[in-house]
């Protein structure tokens, strides 16, 4: 079945092989999805590498369901949103598929989450509903079994105490924040932290001015004690994460693999300079895996990346916002 061959790929060939095989199950089973290889005038017979798989602009997860016919979402995430603003809801038959996904990435890259003390200072997202970050640490946080695992609202004061009692302990901890919340905590605070890997989610969210990566990585470093910050990426589009351990460089899952497009022509790629990020995520089988975001970056040969910012929207080229 599909979905089992999707984690057992272990080579650049086998990603490609399954690549396709997703690309045709999406192209006959997501109405959406064959709309907008239709309106390109893409012949399903030619497309025989990634590179010729279309990319669906990120936007039409605020505008259309996207989901596979004859599998009814079990349940719904949503992105955050500005007041007034349009959100992404992507609509998940199989919340097992994502929880596969994202407990292997966490495994593949930090070991058992039973080895961690698991800390979250996400106030924004537990704000609101159908958060799929909050779904994913939720679960790692019972996955922990640890009494001292939790999440944090906005009492600094308690995560604070928590911090010292457990770097008393010599104990490992996982601190996963959002960008503006752990700089609301060093602030209040100074560490010098041993034992603890601090990872931030990305965003200010209106919260604070936006910094460059390194200018917020080296505040936090210094905020925390540490040597590195490291990073997730991911969003409310996907089913599996990208991690850094640190200098903002990311590494995908074997199931995960991110491309570049041209700024100036959505079909070409780039390699190794800034451009688009595109993501194949064949986690996503049941909605769309091949998905042309908004953020902008740059690959490189051994298959890793890093964000550099984002388009405005004046700067999406490519991309037919169509209503079908």
């Amino acid at each position: 079945m599909l979905e089992n061959d999707i984690f057992k790929i272990n080579s650049s060939e086998e990603f490609e092989r399954a690549a396709l095989r997703v690309f045709q199950f999406q192209y006959e089973n997501v109405k959406v999805y064959r709309n907008f290889c239709d309106f390109l005038k893409v012949d399903f017979s030619e497309v025989n590498q990634i590179e010729k798989i279309p990319f669906l602009p990120i936007q039409f997860f605020k505008s259309h369901q996207i989901i596979a016919r004859g599998f009814p979402s079990e349940t719904i995430f949503t992105s955050s949103g500005t007041t007034g603003s349009i959100t992404s809801k992507h609509l998940v038959a199989k919340p097992d598929l994502y929880i596969k996904s994202f407990t292997k990435a966490f495994k593949n890259q930090y070991g058992d989450p039973s080895k961690f003390a698991i800390l979250a200072l996400l106030p924004n997202y537990l704000e609101r509903e159908g958060s799929s970050l909050i779904y994913m640490v939720d679960y790692l946080i019972k996955s922990s079994k640890n009494e001292h695992s939790g999440f944090y609202l906005n009492d600094y004061e308690a995560l604070i105490e928590k911090l010292h009692f457990l770097e008393s302990k010599n104990e490992k901890m996982l601190l996963i924040g959002v960008s503006y919340a752990l700089l609301d905590l060093i602030e209040k605070e100074n560490f010098n932290l041993k034992y603890i890997i601090v990872m931030e989610t990305g965003g200010m969210k209106g919260r604070r001015k936006e910094m460059i990566k390194e200018e917020l990585h080296n505040v936090l470093i210094c905020g925390f004690g540490v040597k590195k910050i490291h990073s997730e990426y991911g969003m409310t589009e996907l089913l599996s994460q990208a991690y850094s351990v640190g200098d903002g460089i990311f590494e995908c899952p074997p199931w995960m693999k991110i491309l570049t497009r041209d700024p100036e022509n959505a079909l070409e790629f780039v390699n190794g300079k800034t451009g688009g990020i595109n993501v194949i995520d064949l986690a996503n089988l049941y909605s769309c895996s091949f998905i042309a975001t908004q953020d902008l970056g740059k690959t490189y040969d051994d298959g890793s990346f890093e964000i550099l910012g984002r388009f405005d929207s004046s700067d999406i080229r490519g991309c037919n916002l169509m209503v079908f």
